[in-house]
């Protein structure tokens, strides 16, 4: 039996400008999008292991009950300073010379999994948002509900989101306004007060049961005059963060994941750990580092203030210089971070 030949493409969003000079876009594989040149394909017999297996650390978990402290109250959506504001999981509030900003708005219960802590307003709240930044598709960082509360409060809201993003866009509400791009471009939506860039992440896509990797994942970079700020989405460990400073340069503010990092055979390729994070963070010439993605859903087998004591232990021993831990809904002012 004749074996089928693999399709390889590379595509990125042609309009756009690709700030990696001969960077041909995004390898495909028979229509499913690679990390880097690597296809990563979860295999699903590790979940089930996952399933099966005896979580060591599950007496200490099912005894920790901590979640973030949420400081309530929507004052944050009136002040005109520039800042940020974690919302839980991977959501931010950010403002930067006057545009605003939503990261990968997860902000209810999700399918299968409830929310542990609450928002610091109600979500309908939310307003005079200019931009929805979604770093992939995965149903905790792209939530159809959240979606269509942010779009019916904010009509002039538009999305900035991975190629192949706007099937499902379409499908959350056909009248949101999105431009796709693919790793290493610019979106050119965002007024010249911001540049905004989509840059890599190692991680995966599935939504369905069918479309494995056909949506890409990816970072962010926002940029003004007086700040450069990382928003890395979903990843695992990868040389990607060397890159990106590389291209951008040291990054003011870094927006890590440190949370839903065990068992790792499971976790390691698209996940990264309290350690892995300050490593990245390192690479990049971070200054201050902001943890997310831990606290909010409860996605793996640690217990849930581990990423937090794991973080102060690696500060206290002189290894993270910058770090901050704000409350879910306390405004981080960009100058008290100079």
């Amino acid at each position: 039996m004749q074996q089928k030949n693999n399709h390889i493409r590379h595509i990125k969003n042609e309009r756009l400008e690709t700030i990696k000079p001969g960077y041909r876009g995004n390898k495909t594989v028979n229509g499913r999008f690679a990390n880097g040149d690597e296809l990563f394909n979860p295999d699903f017999s590790q979940v089930l292991k996952w399933q099966l297996s005896r979580n060591p650390q599950r007496d200490q978990k099912k005894l920790d009950h901590y979640t973030p402290h949420v400081q309530e109250g929507k004052d944050f959506l009136h002040d005109e300073r520039d800042m940020l504001v974690w919302l839980g999981h991977s959501s931010f509030f950010i403002r930067l010379n006057g545009i605003t900003f939503l990261t990968d708005p997860a902000l209810y219960d999700i399918p299968m999994l409830k929310r542990r802590v609450g928002t610091p307003c109600a979500p309908e709240d939310l307003r005079n948002i200019d931009f929805l930044l979604l770093s992939h598709a995965h149903r905790d960082h792209l939530d159809k509900k959240s979606l269509q509360t942010v779009y019916g409060a904010n009509p002039q809201v538009k999305a900035l989101a991975p190629l192949r993003a706007g099937d499902i866009l379409r499908s959350i509400n056909p009248h949101l306004p999105y431009q796709e791009a693919g790793w290493y471009q610019k979106y050119d939506l965002v007024p010249d007060s911001v540049e905004v860039y989509f840059m890599p992440a190692s991680h995966w896509h599935r939504r369905g049961l069918t479309d494995m990797n056909k949506v890409l994942w990816g970072s962010f970079v926002l940029k003004t005059p007086t700040h450069t700020l990382y928003f890395a989405g979903d990843t695992g460990f990868a040389p990607h963060f060397e890159e990106i400073e590389e291209l951008l340069g040291p990054m003011d503010v870094c927006l890590m994941p440190v949370g839903a990092y065990k068992p790792s055979f499971l976790m390691q390729k698209s996940h990264l750990s309290p350690h892995e994070a300050v490593k990245a963070y390192n690479l990049l010439h971070g200054g201050t580092f902001i943890p997310m993605h831990y606290g909010t859903y409860d996605l793996s087998d640690e217990p849930p203030s581990e990423p937090v004591r794991l973080l102060e232990q690696i500060a206290a021993s002189g290894m993270l210089q910058g770090l901050r831990i704000p409350a879910i809904g306390e405004a981080v002012l960009l100058q008290d971070l100079i």
